[in-house]
């Protein structure tokens, strides 16, 4: 029998998690089996801070997607983010011992490992070592130097810092919640894989990922990521404002913001109000339209000022590092009306939506194409790069006998060479994998693999 590709991503962030179960179809699209998602009770601002809520929380969202899928997962790909999340720009060289051979994969890891290397402040650690471009012997601007002779190789990276608790606490939830940890990739980085055309990375843009606690950025230029931050402010702040306003309580301000929400005031009239029920036997309130748009408005301009001031960090008013492509938003936050016009109108630059579905298959729910599970999908065509095996079809005979997790996982692992065989058949890469996909992966394996060592001497 064939084996399939499954691939699992979950999207740990802090209104929801979401487990998504997906493998490529025969046209290269992205078939989604089936969505898991939960309400994320132990999750503030992207940072866990109740290990026991949040393992409850992903079990619940990987039971659902098991159930809607007929899979079982063993492993997934987990989104990082938080308000620990910093970049930092450095540059490095190591000096070739023969410069009469050509550079090889070697090299550029001595290199990484250089950068591995740099000191940060304590508690910290590096995450992700992005390469920019290369010099060799001075020449400069070289995307790909694998094959290329020369003494002297320097490197410009994108480092990702973050703080080493935090992430070793999402390993323990993952493994605690029964499945393996397979991989690791920054949020920013999976919503932009899910939303932006190859097109628009190499004529500069911001991607803009307005999640429930943290409102992310990755600004791409030349096909390169060139920065990354955190904002610590998303949707919640937006819902804590609106039921400080207009005194009520969370699930109803919740159900304002997404019902009759505008980031534009002007758009409503004053005439237009919205009656809310009491609590418990008392009158119920009447809330002007007019009066909600200007809170959302106030918190939302906030937002984006502060959003606005790392797309200026990075100098985008330079001309060599123009975004042409503008802005792309997505994540819930993106969903709010008008709120597309607004950062236009604060930053002057192209704005649109973005929604994963160019890289579904035809077939996808409406649910599934929209910006609330961009980080999901991406994690997920992440995994799929891995040729990741993260799930299994479960047998009828298997739940019938309602087997523990342990011993239904054995099947999965025994036919290596079974793998092996259709992974090549699967793949179809007709150009071979490029340094920065190569380093990307190795430096991920190795930081996977040093968290489960932590987690199993914790132990």
């Amino acid at each position: 029998m064939e084996k399939e590709n499954i691939a699992v991503g979950l999207d740990i962030g802090t209104t929801k998690i979401v487990a998504m179960i997906g493998k490529k179809n025969e046209y290269g699209k992205l078939e989604i089996l089936g969505v898991g998602k939960s309400k994320s009770l132990g999750v503030a601002r992207g940072v866990v801070n109740n290990i026991t809520q949040t393992i409850q929380s992903i079990q619940q969202a990987v039971l659902e997607a098991e159930n809607n899928s007929g899979y079982k997962i063993n492993d997934v790909v987990v989104g990082i983010a938080g308000q620990h999340i910093r970049s930092i720009q450095h540059t490095d060289y190591v000096i070739r011992t023969n410069p009469e051979e050509v550079i090889s994969g070697r090299d550029i890891q001595l290199l990484i490992d250089q950068v591995n290397k740099l000191a940060m402040l304590p508690g910290e650690e590096i995450i992700h070592v992005l390469p920019q471009e290369f010099k060799i012997d001075g020449q400069s601007e070289i995307k790909e130097p694998i094959g290329m002779y020369g003494g002297r190789l320097e490197a410009s990276f994108h480092v990702v810092v973050g703080q080493a608790s935090s992430i070793r606490n999402v390993g323990r939830c993952i493994q605690s919640s029964g499945i393996e940890l397979s991989g690791l990739t920054l949020e920013p980085l999976a919503s932009a894989d899910a939303v932006l055309s190859q097109e628009e990375k190499e004529a500069g843009v911001a991607l803009i990922d307005i999640g429930g606690g943290t409102t992310d950025l990755a600004i791409f230029k030349d096909g390169i990521i060139r920065h990354t931050a955190v904002v610590p402010f998303g949707g919640n702040v937006i819902t804590d404002d609106i039921k400080e306003g207009c005194s009520i309580i969370e699930k109803q301000a919740e159900l304002l913001k997404v019902k009759f929400g505008s980031a534009w005031p002007g758009e409503n009239k004053d005439n237009e109000i919205v009656s809310i029920p009491g609590l418990r036997g008392r009158d119920p309130k009447e809330i002007s339209l007019k009066n909600l748009s200007k809170i959302i408005h106030a918190r939302v301009v906030e937002i984006i000022e502060q959003v606005f001031t790392e797309i200026k960090a990075y100098g985008h008013e330079d001309p060599r590092k123009k975004l042409i492509a503008g802005i792309v938003l997505t994540g819930g936050g993106s969903q709010l009306k008008h709120i597309k016009q607004l950062v236009e109108y604060i930053t002057g630059m192209d704005t649109r939506i973005g929604y994963p579905n160019e890289h579904l298959a035809g077939n996808s729910g409406e649910e599934i194409s929209s910006p609330l599970y961009a980080t999901a999908v991406g994690l997920v065509m992440n995994s799929i790069e891995n040729n990741s095996n993260s799930a299994y079809k479960i047998e009828l005979k298997e739940v019938a006998t309602e087997a523990p997790r342990q011993t239904i996982q054995q099947p999965v692992f025994e036919p290596k060479e079974e793998e092996i065989t259709n992974e090549v058949i699967v793949e179809e890469k007709p150009e071979p994998e490029t340094t920065e996909s190569k380093i990307r992966r190795s430096f991920f394996d190795r930081y996977v693999d040093k968290i489960k060592d932590f987690l199993d001497n914790a132990e």
